[in-house]
């Protein structure tokens, strides 16, 4: 029977344990940022299944996706069956040890299966329960079922990506389960926080229509107050000129944002174009925006001109902002994220040494760690059962014999 032992723990969470129980991403991103800060997170999985983001991704290493090495890094899986009293039984135990229990099923699952924030606060009152959903625990739509794109347009993201003659877009990655992740990581935190004043711990409700909401700027009150509805309006800022991508030699692009007075006096000096900055069309602020098409049609005709590194070379020497739009390839090479360690490399069983991004914020006194990548299902069956439940290995030999727990993996 596997008995994998996890690395020591580092960070500012050093001293919390999560029991993280639901799939996919939102919920998920959620235990990967608090274990990253030290959090010991067990996650609870279905025996002989578990989370279908092992499946998800660009491609597959020992079995499970590559993503699942990054949203799954520093985690502990556990499996139960939770819809058998006795894998109930086992997370009530855990609760009991826990300081966190983060769940994003729909809302009513966990009170079907006995597991309510009602019933687990009596076990354990300072327990913290972090629920994401798509619509929140309550209100009409909270029995639907919520994915992050449905928020993403729901919360108003949607309308407002991509250009302006096409349908709405999405932004390339899963944007609204993310910021769900992030707002239920803040609301955690902010929940222990008060814990520390009461004693006692509470729901943390993260939907994720409010979660890219709350991401929306001046968008609600723009039409409240103003009747200003914001459209989409594709790689521009709306009155904010210049702010876009133009085109270089060889089929390259870099995008400039000079569009404060001084900064676009700096670029018309660099375009050998300094007469613009005078030019009552383009010398302030005003007037750029009212003219924002004729001007990126200007500046695109002179960098169409220029090769993209000798411009950006010389944008940065006269203190232009400006950068290339990059990739995957240019951050692994580009010697700020090198010296800054904004990529790592994290040992992989399967494939050696693997490139994922760090952890991000930095702090100073204790920073996060990542430990090791997402464990394979099951790996920390007897670990956790033993360690913080006390069960005997005949014990935990028993509950897998009866389908309670899942079969360890093979090593």
């Amino acid at each position: 029977m596997s008995n994998t032992k996890t690395p020591a723990r580092s960070g500012p969470l050093t001293d919390l344990r999560v029991i993280e129980m639901g799939q996919l991403l939102a919920g998920p991103f959620c235990g990967q940022l608090l274990a990253d800060f030290g959090a010991d997170v067990i996650k609870i999985e279905q025996p002989n299944v578990g989370d279908p983001m092992r499946q998800w991704g660009a491609d597959r290493a020992d079995g499970h996706s590559l993503w699942w090495s990054v949203v799954a890094r520093n985690k502990q899986s556990v499996t139960l069956d939770l819809r058998r009293e006795e894998g109930q039984q086992i997370v009530r135990e855990l609760a009991a040890h826990a300081d966190v229990l983060l769940e994003n099923f729909r809302p009513g699952t966990l009170e079907r299966w006995n597991l309510g924030y009602d019933l687990l606060s009596e076990i354990n009152p300072r327990l913290v329960m972090v629920r994401v959903s798509g619509y929140g625990q309550d209100g009409p739509y909270a029995s639907r079922a919520g994915y992050g794109a449905i928020g993403e347009a729901m919360g108003g993201l949607r309308y407002t990506t991509g250009d302006p003659d096409k349908a709405p877009s999405r932004t390339g990655i899963s944007i609204g389960d993310s910021l769900a992740a992030v707002y239920a990581t803040m609301g955690t935190m902010f929940a222990l926080h008060a814990r520390e004043r009461t004693g006692r711990g509470q729901v943390v409700d993260a939907a994720i229509y409010e979660s890219v909401l709350a991401m929306m700027e001046s968008l609600v009150i723009d039409y409240d107050v103003a009747d200003y509805t914001r459209e989409r309006t594709g790689a521009i800022l709306p009155k904010i000129s210049p702010s876009n991508v133009y085109p270089c030699t060889n089929g390259e692009s870099i995008l400039i944002a000079a569009n404060m007075d001084t900064v676009f006096r700096r670029l018309t000096q660099v375009m050998g174009r300094p007469e613009l900055a005078d030019d009552e069309r383009y010398n302030n602020h005003g007037a750029r925006g009212a003219r924002q098409t004729e001007l990126d049609e200007l500046i695109a005709a002179y960098t169409a001109t220029r090769d993209a590194q000798e411009l950006l070379d010389e944008l940065e020497t006269a203190g232009v902002p400006a950068g290339r739009i990059y990739r995957a390839s240019d951050m692994l090479t580009d010697p700020h994220f090198l010296a800054r360690e904004a990529i790592t490399r994290v040992m992989h069983p399967a494939l050696g040494d693997v490139a994922m991004q760090n952890i991000t914020p930095r702090l100073s006194a204790t920073p996060g760690e990542i430990r090791h990548v997402g464990p394979k299902l099951g790996e920390h069956n007897l670990q956790v059962l033993a360690d913080v439940l006390g069960y005997s290995q005949e014990q935990v030999a028993d509950l897998i014999t009866e389908g309670i727990v899942g079969e360890p993996p093979q090593t």
